[in-house]
């Protein structure tokens, strides 16, 4: 991921970075305080993940089994795009079980924790609902390919 974003940041001019996981979910929420910055449920009219399955009272929607081009659905109140569902974003912290001694400034949390895995965010077009809220979180090896994962970029 290191060499992508330092090619990326070559090719443009600009540095760019992975996002912490506070400013994922900061950007994620976009002001919300909702389980989704939709609102308190996800449908497939609004996001792509596994919809075969519901989060609350709504009923099945369209499964589509694998990732949509980026602006598929509707952007969130900043203007950003597929943050639920589609793929898990990778974010800059290593993998932490809790938030306990997580930086207070939305820095990343780089040291203790798992140092070979990292933080997932958004959930993936496989996953139940629940997996794409805005405050849910996963983890990964950092060294690992997945077709569920992709990234999202900071400026530096």
């Amino acid at each position: 991921m290191q060499l992508s974003l330092r090619s990326l940041s070559q090719a443009t001019g600009t540095a760019y970075r992975l996002p912490s996981e506070a400013e994922w979910e900061y950007a994620c929420r976009a002001g919300t305080t909702t389980p989704f910055h939709y609102g308190k449920t996800l449908t497939s009219q609004v996001a792509n993940y596994g919809s075969a399955y519901t989060y609350a009272a709504e009923t099945a929607g369209e499964y589509r089994r694998a990732t949509t081009p980026v602006g598929s659905f509707s952007p969130n109140a900043f203007g950003l795009y597929d943050l639920h569902g589609n793929v898990w974003e990778w974010c800059a912290d290593c993998w932490h079980d809790s938030y306990a001694g997580a930086p207070t400034d939305g820095r990343a949390w780089v040291n203790g924790g798992n140092q070979e895995w990292r933080s997932l965010r958004g959930g993936g077009w496989a996953d139940y609902p629940s997996r794409s809220r805005s405050a849910n979180r996963s983890g990964y090896l950092a060294d690992s390919l997945n077709r569920t994962i992709g990234f999202r970029v900071c400026s530096a």
